[in-house]
């Protein structure tokens, strides 16, 4: 953590309750990127190629910090390769009462009960349109992507312009107001909408502050899921955009091999492991402290151990084709070369990024490079 950083976090941000700073923070990330943008800055990381896509680097920023597409290109300035927005549900809903985002400090930890707040797949379709035309500026490339079902062919995403722009991965997930029996069709609508604009899609069944969706991880309900959501997507894609499923720590070992071999069945590009943990086990904190906090996923050092397990026998049943993302507890430049040695081929980070601040992403692709020999 940079001084100046350390000193607005202990005597600003801290002061303030976990959503309203994040809000701040946000809306500083996005006036000061005008004039970020314009200072010269090393490259850092080396590119990464999976699932057809050439990312710019390995890190990337984990859905929930942009849930409604707002900080793509600033957080591509401050040094992640891709950043994956949402959890976006096919219809608008202001998720759970607050308050709803707490900070565990003694662990370096968030806890978390958002409940899939976010502006509604149309919404954030229509901002990535505008974010693809802005980029295109009237130069005329042809895309594969189209506008909700009708072609836009003066529109391009930022990778398809060749530009080596931030990769742009779109994770949707349940109206919580939908019922369970009708979970396919709202996946699927979100899906049309947004798979136009994505590089990578993601099905999101791990959030904890869902009822019911963890449900959704049983093979038996996952399958047909993921087939009507690549059918959704294929109809209104011209190639087929890369299809991943993110899971939960907390399922039992049998049941990550079951997910695994899910997704080389049904030929999955990715599994992204892991979501946030309902466990307790292990913090620091004082367990009257968390009880009091309430119900929520907690994201953080408290669960490395679990995600590094998780990781480890997903590469051990997924053949090489597969394309594995970790995240959880990725804190220092060690334990992104440990995921990468267990088998990761992408990483994101989202708890670390609040607690050290603005210059944590190129410190840790900079700290990685040194791991793997690089200057």
């Amino acid at each position: 953590m940079s001084a100046s950083y350390r000193l607005l976090f202990d005597k600003g941000l801290v002061r303030l309750d976990a959503e309203s700073a994040h809000q701040a923070g946000s809306w500083a990330m996005r006036t000061a990127n005008p004039i970020l943008r314009r200072t010269p800055r090393p490259r850092v990381g080396s590119p990464v190629s999976r699932m057809g896509i050439e990312f710019p680097n390995l890190l990337g920023m984990a859905a929930g910090f942009d849930k409604d597409a707002r900080n793509i290109d600033a957080l591509a300035t401050l040094g992640f390769g891709h950043v994956e927005i949402g959890t976006v549900t096919a219809h608008p809903q202001a998720g759970n009462p607050t308050p709803r985002l707490f900070r565990l400090t003694v662990d370096r930890a968030i806890l978390n009960r958002m409940g899939f707040n976010n502006d509604g797949a149309e919404v954030v379709a229509a901002r990535l349109a505008r974010r693809a035309e802005q980029l295109t500026s009237g130069r005329g490339i042809v895309t594969r992507r189209r506008e909700f079902v009708t072609p836009r062919r003066d529109l391009v995403t930022p990778r398809e312009a060749g530009r080596g722009s931030v990769v742009v991965g779109v994770n949707i997930g349940k109206t919580k107001a939908v019922p369970d029996d009708e979970a396919v069709a709202d996946y699927t609508t979100s899906a049309r909408l947004l798979a136009p604009w994505a590089d990578y899609l993601v099905v999101n069944v791990s959030s904890p502050n869902t009822p019911g969706l963890r449900d959704l991880q049983s093979v038996e309900k996952l399958e047909p899921l993921l087939r009507a959501v690549r059918r959704t997507a294929d109809e209104v894609t011209a190639q087929p955009v890369p299809l991943l499923v993110k899971i939960a720590p907390d399922l039992e070992d049998d049941d990550v091999l079951a997910v695994a071999d899910l997704a080389e069945a049904l030929g999955l590009d990715g599994i992204i492991a892991t979501n946030t943990t309902i466990s307790r086990e292990g913090l620091r904190t004082p367990s009257r402290e968390v009880a009091e906090l309430g119900a929520g996923g907690i994201s953080g050092p408290p669960l490395r151990e679990r995600s590094l397990a998780v990781l480890r026998l997903l590469r051990e049943r997924s053949g090489p084709g597969r394309t594995l993302i970790s995240v959880g507890g990725i804190t220092s430049a060690s334990d992104a070369a440990e995921r990468l040695a267990a088998g990761a081929d992408l990483l994101q980070a989202y708890t670390a990024f609040i607690y050290e601040g603005p210059l944590w992403p190129r410190h840790i692709l900079r700290g990685l490079d040194r791991y793997q020999g690089r200057r």
